[in-house]
């Protein structure tokens, strides 16, 4: 073993006139743990809520949605949507209505948005259905009849308006048309999708009874496509253009959603920031405890000189005994970090106010990449910070310290 290790380490369990020394290096290294934890905790913390976020997006709302740049209705969308399909990389399209309408029942009142789809989005409905059937929407619709139209609505959406499976409820869509009169609607189903936006406002109708209320005269203007990989949505989207010409044009679920998702990074980045100058902030405590041991070790440096040892080799023993004390805090943080996260994710820690953060829960998402960054970088600051005593160590000089004993 190299002496320079071997005195590093007996330094270390050393516990002769070091008790300074020694509460420094608990310390320090307790300080590490706590900033590697919460590094890794607040990065998990990020993931989950970015992740939550975009998969509860990827699952409600299109993947790719096409438009005509001219702004006017799409006519013949059965026959775009058979051309959308055979595109590359699409596994679904459909044409899709949005319209915003208010919602009435006897003792309240509430905004909503009314999404009619065809028989294709069922799948997309039915993996959020909570109460009911999604089969009673595509049931032929005649308003002269008795049969009332099919809905599934928002449980939050369900729960303001006191509505269960199998009630009615009114509703006034605002999709252009004048004189419009209300309509009432049957329950025949209830979903939850986890996203308070979607939960609290959205009501899908099909696309025959959007149309019965706007008098049987009206054309989609959107036509919503899903495809194989969202991650390669661009690509995808090129593909779709390129078939369909410049009359149309797309906007995918990455640029609908950008202002959303810059915003998570800027406060991913800050995150990271701050807690790095934490994690800084004790790796001091490496500085001050190398500090006591070169004051309390001047005699054993002098002889160590005396002897042979070159100014390297001495500044190499305490670069690693401040290096021990910050690895040491790094696993530890690195242990009590993941430790954190399976507790927080065990018995869902992390709730939030769906109104204000559109989902309740967050996951604490921890990668193995990050967690092995976050101790890296406190043992590269654990190690930098052991550069100026051991450079004073170094620059002692063997003859005037043994003169002083």
């Amino acid at each position: 073993m190299p002496y320079e290790v071997f005195l590093a380490l007996r330094y270390l369990r050393s516990r002769r006139k070091r008790r300074l020394a020694r509460v420094t290096a608990l310390l320090a290294i307790l300080g590490i743990t706590v900033g590697v934890a919460a590094l890794i905790v607040a990065l998990a913390l990020a993931n989950g809520f970015r992740d939550e976020m975009r998969e509860k997006i990827l699952e409600g709302t299109a993947h790719l949605t096409l438009l005509r740049t001219d702004g006017r209705p799409i006519a013949d969308h059965a026959r775009i949507a058979e051309r959308l399909r055979q595109v590359d990389g699409v596994i679904s399209a459909s044409a899709t209505t949005y319209d915003g309408a208010v919602v009435r029942s006897s003792n309240h009142v509430s905004y909503a948005v009314l999404r009619g789809i065809e028989g294709e989005s069922i799948p997309q409905v039915q993996r959020w259905l909570s109460e009911g059937r999604t089969e009673p929407l595509f049931t032929s619709v005649d308003l002269n009849q008795p049969l009332l139209p099919q809905a599934v609505i928002g449980a939050d959406l369900a729960t303001r308006i006191g509505a269960a499976v199998g009630d009615t409820f009114e509703l006034l869509p605002f999709n252009g048309v004048a004189n419009q009169t209300v309509r009432r609607l049957r329950v025949a189903g209830i979903f939850r999708s986890g996203l308070f936006e979607y939960d609290s406002t959205w009501i899908y109708v099909s696309l025959e009874t959007a149309a019965s209320f706007a008098g049987g005269d009206y054309a989609v203007s959107v036509m919503s496509v899903q495809v194989r990989d969202p991650n390669q949505v661009k690509q995808v989207a090129a593909r779709v253009l390129g078939a369909l010409g410049n009359e149309y044009t797309a906007v995918d679920w990455q640029q609908a959603n950008q202002p959303l998702f810059t915003a998570l990074a800027l406060e991913r980045r800050m995150g990271v920031f701050i807690i790095g100058l934490i994690i800084a902030i004790a790796a001091l405590n490496i500085t001050t405890m190398l500090i006591l041991v070169v004051i309390e070790r001047r005699r054993d440096i002098a002889v160590l000189s005396t002897l042979g040892a070159t100014r390297a080799g001495v500044m190499l023993v305490f670069i690693i005994e401040g290096a021990v004390v910050g690895a040491a805090g790094a696993v530890a943080g690195a242990l009590l970090g993941v430790a954190v996260c399976f507790i927080g994710n065990h018995y869902k820690l992390v709730s939030l106010p769906p109104d204000v953060y559109s989902i309740s829960n967050v996951p604490l998402n921890a990668r193995m990449s990050e967690i092995v960054v976050a101790a890296a970088i406190a043992f590269g600051l654990s190690v930098l910070a052991t550069i100026y005593p051991a450079r004073n160590a170094a620059r002692l000089r063997p003859v005037e310290v043994l003169r002083d004993v």
